[in-house]
């Protein structure tokens, strides 16, 4: 298991480094100068240069580069070019709102999917079954911004249990804050589980038809036993595999719903930063992300191994 938890780690690593050269190349070659956005289509050269040397535009690239991994390395994610603020400050009060908002939308995709995927399973060929294909296929055609407005109009308009926006802070008391991110996150997690019921359900039968499952039925379990017992865990390893890639979009692909809402998340900063040119900003929240993203699929990595020990024994 440590063989295998550091191969993992390695490729882990190597992947952060080639995501920070990606990245910065990206946003750098992206056209339009921040100085020169800034101080407007009017000003004088001297001043463009004057500012571009005050945010350290002005040195070579790959000495910004490095300067910028150093710094990240440390804590120190630069200052913002638009609101001379911390990046570090700004990331802070902003994952707040997203990572909770993730995390409960995940939360409410699995405890959706995984009872929904296996009564299907459970009723191959029945019309419950065909019900819930029938529910999980509209649930992956719509898109999640139409769920989030359907959701203001019947519960926040009419029924006005809930706000239509906004975030009240987790100073109000956890109750009130989990109630601001309740609509948005119904509104992500419901493609989100219709998704992971599917490939629980087909999950389920590939198990079901194993000459291990049939054994289990000739030892004289049920087909609740069985399946509960056995088919079950070693169903997991494709779920894990979507729930992980679940986490991640949801974390850093929330941009939508947090516009829908007006959530001060991270999905929000970053439109702003690109809107101003914020390059510090987009690079150093991007990155962010992408190292979250690793991290979860590094413990998915994990999680298979915890599951499947044919995976340790390879390694």
């Amino acid at each position: 298991m440590l063989r295998y938890t550091l191969k993992r780690l390695l490729s882990l690593l190597i992947s952060l480094a080639i995501a920070s050269v990606v990245i910065f190349a990206v946003i750098e070659i992206a056209p339009g100068d921040p100085a020169s956005f800034m101080l407007g289509l009017n000003a004088q050269p001297d001043t463009v240069a004057a500012l571009r040397a005050e945010l350290g535009l002005d040195v070579p690239k790959s000495e910004r580069y490095f300067n910028w991994i150093g710094g990240m390395m440390t804590g120190d994610f630069g200052m913002s070019y638009t609101y001379r603020t911390p990046v570090a400050e700004m990331i802070t009060d902003r994952i707040w709102v997203s990572l909770p908002l993730a995390l409960y939308a995940l939360t409410l995709s699995t405890l959706i999917a995984f009872p929904v995927g296996i009564y299907a399973a459970s009723r191959r060929g029945q019309a419950g079954d065909m019900a819930v294909m029938g529910a999980t296929q509209l649930g992956i055609a719509v898109p999640n911004f139409w769920f989030a407005m359907m959701l203001v109009l019947i519960f926040a308009i009419n029924l006005r249990w809930f706000s239509a926006g906004g975030f009240v802070g987790w100073d109000k008391g956890l109750l009130p804050a989990l109630k601001s991110l309740t609509l948005p996150a119904i509104a992500l997690a419901l493609p989100q589980s219709a998704i992971l019921a599917r490939v629980m359900r087909s999950s389920l039968l590939d198990i079901l038809s194993e000459d291990f499952m049939r054994t289990a039925r000739a030892k004289g379990l049920t087909r609740r036993q069985t399946l509960f017992r056995h088919g079950l865990r070693n169903a997991l390893i494709p779920v894990l595999t979507i729930i992980g890639m679940q986490f991640a979009f949801l974390l850093a692909g929330g941009i939508i719903i947090e516009q829908v809402f007006f959530l001060p998340g991270l999905g929000r900063l970053i439109f702003q930063a690109i809107s101003s040119r914020d390059l510090i900003v987009v690079e150093s929240v991007v990155m962010l992300l992408v190292f979250l993203v690793i991290m979860v699929n590094f413990v998915v990595d994990l999680a298979y191994a915890a599951v499947d020990p044919r995976l340790r024994s390879r390694t």
